[in-house]
């Protein structure tokens, strides 16, 4: 089992654990926003069951008709993720408009604090290993677990507002309100998460420039490197595409070419082991 695997793991297993006491809690207390929150959570695991079938499909090696591989698989992994989402927003929002007016036990207040606490840890464990192992798709669960800590808190304040409601009729309607905005927190994220993963898709390129600096460096090493002409990479998944021209001596003969193109791309995959297909092209150096 790899680490990304594990950590969808371990973010499946929490988020079936506080679904079930935020479910539980609010259907005890009276609480539709917190049985909406629970369902978000559930969105949750549903997230991680694509996250680590999509890891592992887009770690299959290349094929003939898949000559760089399959690491796509996880953007539309993601893809699927932010549907799933966008489906639960909708469903929030449906059931908050429509479901009658109730006062929620007190008592719900307690489960509410727990598992905004819970959550909040392990929305920051899965985005900084998402970061370390730049993933995208713990990010994209990541993402979509602080968007449950939001949900919570609103979900808090609309138990407390609530419980105003045998002073002012206005109050009893906190809890309907409460699940209308989680319903949109909802879709808020399932929007980023389809708008960051579609421009991937479609071939987005990498614009760390200290990252760059560093490739950069690793090619002019090459003592023979006269000039980097045009340098692009691509995302391709957990890995990158390297697309790049540079120039050296025109004299120079083919096989000494060869030799040095073949070191400078042996030096930038031992950098980073994500540069898996490299392409450089030479042109003839000229003052």
């Amino acid at each position: 089992m790899n680490k990304i695997t594990k950590v969808l793991i371990t973010s499946f297993f929490t988020n079936i654990f506080l679904s079930v006491i935020k479910i539980t809690a609010g259907i005890f207390g009276a609480s539709g926003a917190l049985i909406a929150d629970g369902i978000h959570s559930l969105s949750d695991t549903a997230t991680d069951i694509f996250g680590i079938v999509g890891h592992k499909l887009s770690e299959k090696p290349a094929d003939y008709n898949h000559p760089f591989g399959h690491g796509k698989i996880e953007y539309i992994t993601c893809i699927g993720v932010g549907f799933i989402v966008m489906l639960m927003g909708f469903t929030v929002i449906y059931k908050g408009i429509f479901e009658g007016v109730v006062i929620p036990s007190i008592y719900v207040l307690t489960v509410s604090v727990i598992v905004i606490i819970m959550k909040l840890l392990l929305a920051s464990y899965i985005l900084k290993k998402g970061s370390d192992y730049n993933n995208n798709i713990l990010i994209a669960s990541g993402n979509e677990s602080f968007a449950d800590v939001i949900s919570s808190l609103v979900v808090l304040i609309s138990i407390l507002i609530s419980q105003l409601g045998q002073i002012n009729s206005l109050f009893m309607y906190a809890d309907m309100l409460a699940m209308i905005i989680v319903g949109i927190l909802i879709l808020r994220i399932s929007f980023k998460i389809l708008k960051g993963n579609f421009s991937s898709l479609l071939g987005e390129q990498v614009l760390d420039e200290p990252y760059i600096e560093k490739i950069e460096s690793i090619i002019k090493k090459e003592k023979d490197t006269k000039s980097i002409d045009k340098l692009i990479i691509i995302k391709y998944g957990n890995y990158y595409q390297v697309t790049c021209e540079i120039s050296m001596d025109k004299n120079m003969k083919l096989e000494k070419v060869h030799n040095k193109i073949e070191k400078i791309e042996n030096n930038l995959k031992k950098y980073d082991e994500k540069l898996r297909h490299i392409t450089i092209h030479v042109n003839p150096y000229k003052d």
